[in-house]
């Protein structure tokens, strides 16, 4: 059977975004970006230089959305019910990913930047100039998308089947969902509040953040397989 699902209900869409937007990557390198900042004693560039890198994750990861969607609604009927099953199969394997992180953080195979990506960022820092900035926020959202856009990837998909304005609105949504704890955190630290405790907050939480990410993710997998065989029509 064809896919059949329009739109997505806006729950699904903002709940994925909020679960999304957990994310320690974009995280962990905006608290590195903070904390080189204040070492270099450059507090007055902290909120210039942080929203820059907070826009250009934006501009990135929407634009990444809007590729996807066209990519997507442009692949014939007669196999979208097997990219579906095979997209939702993929999103499911990656739930597993992240909850197995819960139990045995970082050992084996899991969703996070490379190490030589992870370098490649630390070095980026040595210099913080305005175009740094621009492309170190490209560069991240460029290297996690395929780590961590599992949310995302489940999402355009279910756009994809019924692409119009308020499809259009809701990817905005999305992602000024996603980069809002980027934001939080940045304003955060440039009102006072102490870089060393939001590094702890994320040290102890980021296990939780997997957890509640898989979770997420395992549930939107089998969405998009009910959706693909008939099931379930989202209207």
């Amino acid at each position: 059977m064809a896919v059949e699902a329009s739109l997505p209900t806006i729950g699904v869409v903002l709940v994925t975004a909020v679960i999304d937007s957990i994310n320690p990557c974009a995280i962990g390198v905006l608290i590195l970006l903070v904390s080189t900042l204040l070492a270099t004693r450059k507090k007055n560039q902290l909120l210039s230089k942080g929203l820059l890198y907070i826009g250009v994750v934006y501009v990135i990861y929407f634009l990444a959305g809007l590729g996807l969607i066209a990519f997507l609604a442009n692949i014939p009927q007669v196999i979208a019910e097997y990219i579906s099953i095979v997209v939702g199969a993929v999103v499911v394997f990656a739930g597993l990913v992240e909850i197995k992180d819960y139990f045995w953080y970082g050992q084996g195979f899991s969703l996070m930047i490379p190490q030589d990506k992870a370098k490649k960022i630390h070095d980026l820092m040595q210099n913080l100039s305005v175009w740094t900035v621009i492309f170190l926020g490209a560069f991240v959202a460029a290297v996690e998308l395929p780590c961590t856009g599992g949310p995302y990837l489940a999402i355009t998909l279910l756009l994809s089947q019924n692409f119009n304005f308020t499809a259009f609105i809701l990817l905005v949504i999305y992602n000024i969902i996603f980069v809002m704890p980027l934001a939080v955190i940045l304003f955060m630290v440039y009102f006072g509040t102490k870089i060393q405790t939001i590094k702890r907050w994320k040290m102890e939480n980021r296990a939780v953040m997997r957890l509640a990410t898989g979770l997420v993710l395992i549930a939107l997998g089998w969405l998009l397989i009910l959706i693909a065989n008939g099931t379930i029509n989202l209207g």
